[in-house]
């Protein structure tokens, strides 16, 4: 058995590890960690089977393997869901990139979900994962223009309002096991596709705030945090505004009989001080020691090779980048 701690989860690190086990004929992976550690792990898992040297080549679609080694996940962090999916995150600080990648069969073979395991998980760090939970059933599924089905919807928003309860126990009481059980659970759904029957949209906030973490390695759940409730801010109109209201009303718990627009500022406003006040992160880019220099080329490079980021609302690179300077 070989151990391999990482410092982080960029194309680097995960080029060492794929290169361990060629070296030592490695044949099942042990991720024992949070959403960076498991991703990492299955960026090795393909690493490993590929005969290049720069895992770089398969995240962006240069290279493929037909195959990955097994993996096996202990969850320390509830936040990413990665060990219940087959998808990673990995950032190249050469370039400034942070890119999604789906390998073949890249599921983890078993993942071990003990709570207790979280105890030790930082208040910060705790409410970080909570928002990440929470934006992976906005960016995917829920806030969107499409007809779904209610049933879904209403599972959804459970699973939400999951997160809006047990996150500022477990802040405010590390080892407070229902807290810490329930996240755990929330947060292996939230990115799973069951909720979102087969639908799948572009995750701007994610896309964004993949960005912020690409060039100032922030957090990504306090990215998100800072995020959202802008983007919901920018996109808001007649035509977005019920589902947003909707959101108050059924996970927030705000008054159902408001104008539909009054309503879903109300909604915005809860958001924001569940995020800020109820966890405590801090609410401004400008907090982080983040400024404008780079936001055009963010906004671009969110936007990809297509220049749009289709979702709730299309955006384009000039609209990324005025929800950037919303952050500020």
């Amino acid at each position: 058995m070989r151990d391999f701690v990482f410092e982080n989860k960029t194309h680097t690190t995960v080029n060492k590890g794929a290169a361990i086990c060629k070296q030592e004929g490695i044949d099942v992976l042990l991720a024992v960690g949070g959403g960076s550690t498991i991703d990492a792990t299955k960026a090795i898992a393909a690493g490993a089977k590929y005969e290049g040297d720069d895992v770089w080549d398969l995240i962006t679609q240069k290279a493929s393997v037909s195959e990955t080694l097994p993996i096996i996940t202990v969850l320390t962090l509830s936040a990413t869901g990665s060990e219940m999916d087959g998808g990673c995150v990995i950032s190249n600080v050469e370039t400034n990139e942070k890119l999604g990648y789906f390998a073949p069969d890249n599921n983890p073979d078993v993942s071990f979900l003990d709570p207790t395991n979280t105890f030790s998980v930082s208040a910060y760090q705790t409410a970080c994962g909570s928002v990440d939970i929470m934006s992976h059933i906005f960016d995917v599924a829920y806030f969107s223009k499409r007809q779904s089905m209610d049933m879904l919807l209403r599972i959804q928003e459970e699973v939400l309002k999951t997160v809006v309860k047990y996150a500022p126990a477990a802040v405010a009481k590390p080892d407070d096991y229902e807290a810490r059980a329930n996240l755990m659970w929330a947060s292996s759904w939230a990115l799973n596709n069951f909720l979102y029957e087969g639908f799948f949209q572009a995750t701007v906030c994610h896309l964004m705030e993949h960005e912020l973490s690409a060039f100032y390695d922030i957090t990504h759940g306090h990215g998100l945090a800072i995020l959202t409730p802008r983007w919901l801010t920018y996109v808001l109109d007649e035509e977005t505004a019920p589902i947003i209201q909707r959101f108050g009303v059924n996970v927030m718990g705000l008054d159902g009989s408001l104008p539909v627009m009054e309503g879903a500022k109300a909604a915005i406003q809860a958001l924001e001080n569940f995020f800020f006040e109820a966890l405590g992160l801090k609410s401004r880019l400008s907090d982080l020691g983040i400024d404008e220099k780079n936001f055009a080329a963010m906004a671009r490079k969110a936007c990809g090779a297509e220049g749009i980021l289709h979702g709730f609302t299309d955006l384009t690179p000039a609209d990324v980048e005025k929800i950037f300077r919303m952050c500020l």
